[in-house]
Formats: structure tokens, sequence, C-alpha cells
């Protein structure tokens, strides 16, 4: 017995998330929808500018550990913050839902990290990420026996950022393996690709890497294609399973040859697709670690994806276990 189904390793960040018109986009430089790493005096400066905002705890691994727990999950967390006001509510907000998360806090600066979430009104948002505490990420962080008793060890390529990040995850890999035990990446975001695209590809390759998600943009980053059938061919051929996901298209999902396609739920309308990947790995993972068949794992991706970006915020609000019962799927 496995005392965790998934652990997740990221950047610790409270979201800030506010709405906002186009044109705030483009008078303030911001890449729309992608996230755009900021330092200290940006991120002062970008906050003195929104307008309303919710805080709430984020951070993409972070979400993708609170779907598996609200799917009824065994999830457990590593991730940096500081002994600060901002640490405190990320760290109430994830145990509060269930997750286990025992990171030591760092005692002085930086400060925790904070994203400011611009959402204009097609729900795209764009990310403004100051990343403060989670450069302290390091080795030191990482409990064994956690990563021992996990089945899978998933982590944000987001953390390919802070240097010392690498280290903690080329060394919960070791540990996973010598327990045989798998690990999974998300891709995160297709700028993030482009800044690692030659050490994604070792760690799939290599065998570093199980199980890997991507969304389209980020697949075709990775391969340096604009051919998605190319991107799918190539993904399949350099991991061993793989979950690609194609917005209001659904996903589809390559194992050992096959392919399987996975219609996305329908909704009502997109408010904020803050986390919808996040959610998508957290309903594949519970299916996976639980022995649900790739078809069945996907289809909880999808419902936890569409529930997510019907509402601000990147965690669910709603029990993924009892959505998820009312359509039969677990």
């Amino acid at each position: 017995m496995t005392k965790f189904d998934v652990l997740t390793v990221g950047n610790a960040i409270v979201d800030i998330i506010a709405r906002c018109d186009e044109n705030f986009i483009t008078d303030n430089g911001i890449i729309k929808g992608a996230m755009n790493l900021i330092d200290a005096e940006r991120a002062e400066l970008l906050y003195s500018r929104m307008g309303p905002a919710l805080e709430a705890s984020g951070g993409s691994a972070g979400n993708t550990a609170s779907g598996v727990a609200s799917f009824g999950g065994k999830a457990a967390y590593f991730g940096k913050v500081a002994n600060d006001q901002l640490g405190d509510i990320f760290i109430h907000d994830i145990r509060a839902q269930g997750v286990h998360f025992e990171t030591k806090p760092l005692a002085g600066p930086p400060p925790t990290a904070r994203s400011m979430i611009f959402v204009t009104p097609d729900g795209e948002r764009s990310m403004n990420t100051y990343l403060g505490a989670c450069v302290e990420l390091g080795p030191e962080d990482v409990e064994e026996q956690v990563v021992a008793e996990a089945k899978v060890t998933y982590f944000e390529g987001y953390l390919w950022d802070p240097p010392r990040a690498k280290d903690a995850i080329r060394e919960c890999a070791r540990i996973a393996h010598a327990h045989g035990r798998e690990m999974s990446m998300t891709l995160s975001d297709s700028f993030c690709v482009h800044r690692y695209r030659g050490e994604f590809l070792d760690l799939m390759r290599s065998g570093t890497i199980d199980i890997v998600f991507a969304n389209k943009a980020e697949a075709l980053a990775l391969y340096e294609t604009e051919d998605f059938e190319e991107a799918l061919t190539k993904i399949s051929q350099d991991c061993r399973l793989a979950a690609v996901t194609m917005s209001e298209e659904g996903s589809v999902i390559l194992s050992k040859g096959e392919r399987t396609k996975v219609e996305a739920i329908s909704i009502p309308a997109v408010v904020d697709t803050t986390g919808a990947g996040d959610l998508y790995a957290a309903g594949f993972l519970y299916g996976y670690t639980v022995g649900r068949s790739l078809a069945d794992c996907g289809r909880l991706g999808s419902l936890a994806a569409g529930l997510v970006i019907q509402q601000v915020g990147p965690r669910p609000l709603q029990s993924l276990a009892a959505e998820a019962k009312k359509l039969g799927l677990i």
C-alpha cells in the first residue's frame, strides 16, 4: 500500500486575480495568455494598477494537488513559501483541502511568491509572476519517505526557472524510480518550453519522466513545428505516456503506439481559464493512480478542467468527487 496517490512539486504562489480590458494588457506590455516572469519592482507596479482583486492560493502543481484531493485522492505537495502573511495563506489553503504539505518555510527574504493574474473579457488569463521564495526550493526540501510512498510524483515545467529546483526534481526522480514509482511533468507554458526545450526533451528521452502533460501550443513548441500530427507522433515516441489537451476540442492520450481521443465537457461559458491544465492533470492522475482506463482518466481530466474554467480562481470550489459521481465517472 502507498501512503499517497500523487505528490506534486511546484512553485508555491498566491494568485492575485483581477479583471481587465484588452487595452490594459497592451498598455502595460503584458504578453497575453502567458506566464510572464517579473521582478519585485514590476510586481509592485502592476499591483498598484490592478482593479479590485481576489487573493487565492495557486501555483500550477499546488492546484493539481488540490484537484487530486477534491476527487478523494491522497495528495502531497512540496513547495517553498516564506514565513509571512501570504505564506500563511498558502499553507492554510492547501492543508485545508486535505493535502500533505510540510515543506519548511523560508525564515527571511525573499517573500512568498505572488502572481498578478489579469483576466480579459474572453476568459483568457495573463500571469505576471514574482517567484520570491520559490527560488529557494532545493534538494534539502525533498522528503524522501513521501516520494517513496507516492504512486506518481508530478512537477511543473515552471520549476526549471529557479535553478536549485532542478536538483530537487532529479532527486525526486532518483527516489521514485528506486522504489518502483513513476515521474510525471507538465510542460506548463509554450514560453517555458522555448526556454528549456532541450532539457525537457532530455528528461523525456532519458526515462527520467514517464508521463507528460502538454497542451497543443506546448507540444508544437517542443518539436518546433506547426504540424500538430508531427508533434503527436514525436511525443508518443519520446515518452511512455502523454496526454495532450486541445481546449474545446478535448484531449488525446498517447500510449504504446495507441491514441485515445477524449471529448471536452460542454459548458455554458468560459469565465477564467486559470488552472485548466492543472485540473486536467489532477483528474487524469487521480484516475490513473486508482487504476482507471486511460479513456476514463481523460474524462476525469476534462470534467475537472471544464468545471474550473467556469469560476474565478484555479482551485475547485465544489467537490470534484461529487461532480464525477453525478456523471458516473467514479
